[in-house]
This record gives C-alpha cells, sequence and structure tokens, in this order.
C-alpha cells in the first residue's frame, strides 16, 4: 500500500437520520422515505423503505454480528448513493436543493431555495 497517496477529502452529508427524502435517479425513482443512517466515508446513505434488496442467509450464519437462527431469504434496504436523493422541504413539501447560510443568532442552517425557510430537523424523542 502506498504511504504517500492522498486520501480523499471527506465531505460532511448534509442529511442526517430522520429527515424525509425523495429518490430521483434510479429503479426506486419517485419514493419518499426517511433516512435511517448515514455512511460518509463511502458517500452513501440508507433510506426507509427504498433499494429493497435480499439476502439469502444459512442458518446458524453471523450477519453483523448477530446470529441467525432461522435461515432463509432477508429483505434489507441496501444504501443508496448521496447524488441519487433530494431533501424534501417540510414547509413547501417539494424536494429542494439546499443552499447554506448563517442565521442571524449566529448558527449555520440550511435553506430551501423554493420558498427561502430554513430547514429545522424535527427531534425525535420517545415516549417514556
Amino acid at each position: 500500500m502506498l504511504k504517500n497517496k492522498p486520501q480523499p477529502t471527506r465531505r460532511w452529508l448534509d442529511l442526517a437520520p430522520g429527515d424525509p427524502v425523495i429518490v430521483v435517479t434510479g429503479k426506486d425513482k419517485g419514493k419518499q422515505g426517511e433516512v435511517l443512517r448515514t455512511i460518509p466515508d463511502k458517500h452513501k446513505i440508507v433510506v426507509k423503505g427504498v433499494n429493497i434488496l435480499k439476502r439469502h442467509t444459512k442458518a446458524g450464519a453471523r450477519r453483523g454480528g448477530v446470529s441467525v437462527a432461522q435461515g432463509g431469504v432477508v429483505d434489507f434496504e441496501a444504501p443508496l448513493d448521496y447524488s441519487n436523493v433530494m431533501l424534501v422541504c417540510p414547509s413547501c413539501s417539494r424536494p429542494t436543493r439546499t443552499k447554506h447560510t448563517v442565521l442571524e443568532s449566529g448558527a449555520r442552517a440550511l435553506v430551501c431555495r423554493h420558498c427561502g425557510e430554513p430547514y429545522e430537523r424535527v427531534r425525535k424523542t420517545e415516549a417514556q
């Protein structure tokens, strides 16, 4: 392995788990879902209910640190490339490109290109 090879610069993904997105290209074009997790190293995200693949597992096989007692066909959401989805603005309900801006309070925020409203993430709290 080369030691002097330049490492790719890591990009922060504008999407976070819980954000509503719509798929703009690929086999699931037009489907909407919620971001389950992000994989910034590979520039990918996992969206709930989108890009469903089937994995054939043997009984007793270990997959992801979890032992599967019963074998069979398991459906799972595979990662999508980040460029294939767009954020859905909660105020205008349209898929939008985002713009970065600094608010008057000094905080950075994403702004919808269509309606100009800042995007605020809704923090989900579990009922206890």
